[in-house]
């Protein structure tokens, strides 16, 4: 083996131009492959991440009626769905796949909070469980959060994000101020921002709407006090935190799965389910894969070529070399011997090919990227299997010129020296 390789690497150095205009097929067809491959899988983590943001893994649970989330700020709340007891809750958290997990009431803000005489339009309000701020990985930039004893005593405190801050105080000092939320006064002690410090990658509409959705800013009051500016027994959502971002698709469906086993809802339609990012960013990954996946195909065609190329070469290589397969047949190589000599050329050649190739389809994935502002992933897995697959070409169309050469009559051979 050792031996063939020599002689393999001997013939195409021997033969330089010739071999790389051989290879070039190889090169231009795994390159384009790399190249799209990485393009792919940049794009499908920039869905996934626009999407879910960057290591956050939570899943919200919302009350649907068919197919959409039920708006309680003019509906009554339906008749047979209770509030989520701690049991149901505690059930919740022992799941392999849930990390932490609290339950939340929430109300879109379409008018009702007021700072002086500015009016909040847009963005929410939440009644939270003091536990509801780590499991929705926010961490406090000013102030303080309010406490379990707070809760229990029914104190009007609140806790705004950066958005309120910006839109409703106009930047003013928060702590200390009072807002008043559905008719009932509360003090800002503290303001909270995300953990993560992940910003989305806004290439369309689409991008920038999903990311405004949940950039409108939120005020958090404790989930004892939501009866008080709101209404009673009003049934609330759950937000979880997977364990791992695999984790959230079936986190979900197992939360709604234990809530909706402890309500009887009167009417069918309605349920609790997963508002599942994670399935939605798959979704679009799908679509963005389908849609490039014919290029790959069009891109393997070169390698078709190559691989015929190849092909001919080593037909070439073989009849250049008639006399000297002639002789190692008469002092008695055999015919496993003379076609594994060739088929290592051929593999020998298209794997270098393979290696160019790959790296070439780096370089072209990076100026794709800084040309069009497309994220690249390089996908090492890809590339080895790359790699692989034109060693694979190499074998397959070398057997031909192997088989051929193997079968020469010896004395043939040397008579055409």
């Amino acid at each position: 083996m050792l031996e063939n390789l020599r002689l393999a690497f001997r013939g195409i150095w021997t033969h330089k131009l010739r071999s790389f205009l051989t290879m070039l097929g190889i090169i231009i067809g795994i390159a384009a492959i790399i190249a799209i491959v990485s393009t792919i899988e940049g794009t499908n983590q920039q869905i996934k991440q626009n999407l879910i943001g960057s290591g956050s893994n939570t899943v919200d649970i919302q009350l649907y009626q068919n197919d959409w989330p039920m708006d309680l700020s003019y509906n009554e709340p339906p008749y047979g769905v209770s509030r989520i007891s701690n049991d149901v809750l505690k059930e919740i958290r022992s799941l392999d796949e849930v990390q932490s997990a609290s339950k939340y009431n929430n109300r879109q803000i379409y008018d009702g909070v007021y700072y002086q005489n500015a009016s909040m339009n847009g963005g929410y309000v939440k009644g939270v469980e003091t536990d509801f701020f780590s499991t929705a990985n926010l961490t406090v930039k000013k102030g303080r959060l309010f406490t379990d004893d707070e809760c229990k005593n029914f104190k009007k405190f609140c806790v705004i994000d950066e958005a309120i801050a910006e839109d409703l105080l106009q930047n003013e000092e928060p702590l200390g101020k009072v807002l008043e939320i559905g008719g009932d006064s509360y003090v800002i002690i503290g303001v909270v921002e995300t953990r993560s410090t992940f910003q989305p990658t806004i290439n369309t509409l689409a991008d920038y709407e999903t990311y405004m959705q949940d950039e409108s800013g939120t005020i958090y009051i404790p989930i004892t006090d939501w009866p008080i500016s709101y209404r009673y027994d009003e049934p609330e959502n759950v937000l979880i935190r997977a364990v791992s971002t695999d984790d959230m698709t079936a986190a979900g469906k197992k939360t709604a799965d234990i809530i909706n086993a402890a309500i009887s809802p009167t009417d069918d339609t309605i349920k609790y389910q997963s508002k599942d990012l994670l399935e939605q960013a798959q979704q679009l990954q799908q679509l963005s894969s389908s849609t490039n996946s014919m290029l790959i195909w069009i891109a393997a065609i070169s390698l078709l070529v190559g691989g015929i190329g190849v092909m001919n070469i080593m037909l070439v290589s073989v009849t250049e070399r008639t006399a000297e397969i002639g002789l190692k047949k008469a002092i008695g190589a055999r015919k496993g011997k003379i076609m594994g000599q060739f088929l290592t050329e051929a593999a020998v050649l298209t794997s270098m090919g393979g290696v160019l190739g790959v790296a070439c389809g780096i370089g072209l994935a990076q100026i794709i990227s800084i040309m069009s502002g497309t994220p690249v992933a390089i996908s090492w897995p890809a590339a080895i299997v790359a790699v692989a697959f034109s060693m694979v070409i190499g074998i397959v169309f070398g057997i031909l010129p192997s088989h051929q050469a193997a079968n020469l009559n010896p004395i043939d051979a040397l008579r055409s020296n």
